[in-house]
């Protein structure tokens, strides 16, 4: 008889320090070894979350949020750095795998990264959401297919895709055929008011029956308080209402606990990973379900970074030997 494998894991919801550079990452760490005490062996995070997601780009227009997002370039994270030392050392201490949004800052760019820490506190992944969605592409650079990657960590196969990323079926379909056992999915939350939270549930439902999976989602909240310190017009402080749905779902779609709509908090639960192979056995999607005779996907997950160094000379264009032969020849006889 096979021996159970249970894995509590831990969707956190908070607020972000809106003030400071390094205030929403002690909070990460507090959350961490809180979820740590508890047992959990996996602690999500909302996207973006360090140091908070740029709320600023939905509610100004772009001539106006100027120095919140040069702020923004101040507080971000680079990777390594150390942000990422301070929570590998958090995860290694609680023992936990840990997923977490953040504002990555490369020179002159900003981009919305994911980054896997595994138990030991190695850095697994850090991928780049690839395509920012509306308002955000004022903010962050685009991701390549290089962070299309279902990492193996202590607890199992982890993949991760933030927000509106699963509105891409070819993208959530590369980490299913890469058999992904746990979906670490990230959204903002508080934003666009509760339409946000409804389809963020049927998202996250859907992508755990149709890959088969454990879903675990994190979204960020906000206080009235720092609505108020973000617009002083009410019409754009209910845009930053609602949209908050912290859950946890299983391979059948199943809530494991009832999920977290509003205010901070952490939901808990354990994950029974024989529920994979039992909605796999009906419905495997890129298994005994597939047609790749028909239907296939082609994805390109190499990185795409701007200068890559040539392995051998340029070769000339066609003829320009010849060309260039001439010329020295009559330089030559003029000398």
């Amino acid at each position: 008889m096979t021996t159970p494998r249970i894995v509590r894991v831990a969707a956190v919801q908070l607020a972000p320090d809106l003030d400071s550079a390094t205030g929403t990452v002690d909070k990460v760490c507090r959350a961490i070894q809180e979820a740590g005490e508890q047992g959990a062996r996996m602690v999500v995070f909302p996207e973006t979350f360090v140091p908070y997601y740029p709320y600023f780009s939905f509610i100004q227009p772009a001539v106006a949020m100027g120095a919140a997002h040069l702020q923004l370039y101040e507080r971000a994270v680079t990777v390594p750095g150390p942000v990422t030392r301070a929570i590998g050392e958090a995860a290694r201490r609680a023992g936990a795998v840990v997923v977490l949004g953040v504002n990555e800052r490369d020179h002159g760019s900003l981009y919305n990264t994911q980054l896997i820490f595994d138990a030991d506190g190695e850095l697994l992944l850090k991928r780049r959401k690839i395509t920012p969605t509306y308002h955000e592409r004022m903010v962050w650079g685009q991701g390549d297919g290089s962070g299309l990657k279902v990492v193996e960590s202590a607890i199992g196969r982890i993949g991760a895709l933030a927000c509106w990323e699963h509105y891409n079926p070819l993208a959530r379909y590369a980490l299913m055929a890469q058999h992904e056992e746990i979906h670490a999915a990230q959204f903002p939350g508080s934003m666009v008011g509760q339409i946000f939270a409804d389809q963020m549930a049927v998202t996250i439902r859907h992508h755990a029956l149709e890959s088969g999976c454990f879903v675990v989602n994190a979204t960020g909240w906000l206080s009235e308080a720092q609505i108020a310190a973000l617009t002083p017009d009410p019409a754009m402080q209910r845009a930053l209402r609602g949209g908050c749905h912290t859950a946890i779902v299983s391979p059948e779609g199943n809530y494991l606990c009832p999920p977290l709509t509003e205010g901070e908090g952490m939901l808990v639960a354990d994950l029974d990973m024989a529920l994979v192979t039992k909605r796999k056995r009906m419905m495997d999607s890129v298994g005994h379900y597939a047609r790749p005779e028909l239907l296939s996907l082609r994805a390109d997950l190499a990185p795409k970074p701007p200068l890559q160094a040539a392995a051998a000379p340029f070769p000339h264009p066609a003829g320009a030997e010849h060309v260039d032969d001439d010329r020295a020849a009559s330089a030559t006889a003029d000398l």
